[in-house]
């Protein structure tokens, strides 16, 4: 499985990102998707995840009711809808798969990633 996100940018805080993530490869369709971050400094941390079916997400705490995840199985994409965002937010972003089961925070346990696109949110 391959994946390559795109969507980062320079954004104002209070303003809107959408990252999307395109995975290529066989069985695209079955494969649990997360995105991590990485801000300069700081480990790379869970931001969200969702099931192969869409059905259930997660989110980090610092990012829930301001991102969204979602996914279209169709076309093999997810995507992070980031609303709010905060000068805190500002990071380099990667989608992240695997065929495990449930969602799952640890980066570990996620086989692929894509290259990362860096957000950056500007006071």
């Amino acid at each position: 499985v391959q994946l390559q996100a795109s969507g980062g940018g320079l954004v104002q805080a209070g303003g809107s990102l959408r990252l999307s993530c395109v995975a290529s490869g066989s069985n695209t369709g079955s494969i649990l998707m997360a995105w991590f971050r990485q801000a300069p400094g700081k480990e790379r941390e869970f931001v969200a995840g969702i099931t192969w079916s869409g059905r259930s997400t997660d989110y980090a705490e610092s990012v829930k009711g301001r991102f969204t995840v979602s996914r279209d199985n169709a076309k093999n994409m997810v995507y992070l809808q980031m609303n709010s965002l905060e000068p805190g937010d500002t990071a380099v972003y990667y989608c992240a798969a695997d065929y495990i089961f449930g969602l799952q925070r640890n980066s570990a346990l996620y086989k692929y990633w894509g290259q990362g696109t860096l957000v950056t949110v500007s006071s």
